[in-house]
């Protein structure tokens, strides 16, 4: 958007944190920029307000607009399926038209009132073209007969944080293991992950070049379990946070996975190892067979990613919000 002219209040990288003890130090930037939005809306300038995910900020920009009579598009509607149902009547009240990307949340909504459409996932769209197996290597410059390993420990600084350590040594474990193995790491390029924890390269590549180059992945909870799926690389699921944020998550969350594949899947897909469970040894008996292509194990759970993109739909989610949004504009 900033590249296409669009002038920027503030940029959403410096708000984003995670977990619940983390954000309360952000809560004076955030309270300021609500009323620096909130002011504009009531200005009467604005003929359209359009939300995209981050429910603790945008609710209360959707309550301003509503009473301005301001129409409401929200474009990745808050996952009232995980925790806090009660935005349900909020979403009906407020918002004019959500579009919403996972496949189960259209009838979650329509049902509680909210006008909701299944637009299909976004991550589709990154996905149209994927290198194979061989050109992604070449890229990378990996070797193409050896068995590479990528880990996807986050890209914020408090994931590395819980999770770098536990990454490494997973990897250790399974180059004990399986002999000839690469390691990878991606990266975020604005983040630097020290060498002398990660021995491993840090490729900042997108990460659907990293995964098609690899033949398992360990990853973080979240979206890129979902772009293991559209990629097809099997993978393992490894999360840990504070004890305090993890204490109050488990009284909050209400699903029974933490995996967004395993979300869509409604099912097992790949195996989750949270908080305490999340060690080395488990880890890496859960990988050792992805890394093996004739393997059973990870022949079934290809098939299994194969049908959890199906289930995202098709590419074209932003023209379709892009249309819904002329719509509420007309």
């Amino acid at each position: 958007m900033e590249r296409e002219g669009v002038r920027l209040t503030e940029h959403v990288s410096r708000l984003s944190v995670m977990g619940f003890a983390e954000v309360l130090r952000h809560i004076p930037r955030h309270y300021q920029l609500l009323r620096e939005v909130t002011s504009r809306i009531r200005s009467g300038s604005a003929g359209l307000v359009i939300l995209v995910d981050y429910p603790g900020f945008n609710m209360k920009v959707a309550r301003a607009a509503y009473q301005a009579n301001v129409p409401v598009l929200y474009y990745v509607a808050p996952q009232v399926w995980a925790w806090g149902a009660n935005r349900i009547a909020k979403l009906a009240e407020y918002v004019t038209k959500a579009a919403v990307i996972l496949p189960f949340e259209e009838a979650l909504l329509l049902a509680g009132g909210v006008d909701a459409t299944f637009v299909g996932h976004p991550l589709l769209d990154r996905a149209v073209s994927l290198p194979s197996l061989q050109q992604a290597r070449q890229k990378l410059a990996l070797p193409s007969g050896p068995p590479v390993l990528a880990l996807f420990p986050g890209s914020r600084p408090q994931e590395l944080a819980h999770h770098l350590a536990v990454f490494v040594a997973s990897a250790r474990e399974l180059e004990q293991r399986v002999p000839g193995l690469r390691v990878v790491v991606s990266g975020a390029p604005d983040i630097r992950i020290d060498p002398s924890i990660c021995p491993y390269p840090v490729i900042t590549e997108d990460s659907f070049t990293v995964l098609r180059a690899a033949d398992a992945a360990l990853c973080k909870s979240g979206t890129t379990t979902l772009e293991a799926a559209v990629a097809g690389c099997p993978l393992v699921i490894g999360y840990k946070t504070s004890r305090w944020t993890y204490a109050l998550a488990r009284r909050l969350v209400k699903v029974p996975h933490i995996g967004l594949v395993n979300i869509v899947a409604e099912r097992v897909v790949a195996p989750e190892f949270v908080q305490d469970a999340f060690l080395p040894a488990n880890v890496a008996s859960a990988l050792e067979p992805l890394l093996d292509r004739s393997n059973p194990t990870r022949v079934g759970v290809c098939a299994d990613l194969g049908e959890v993109r199906r289930k995202l739909g098709s590419p074209g989610a932003a023209v379709r919000v892009a249309e819904m949004a002329l719509d509420l504009l007309a």
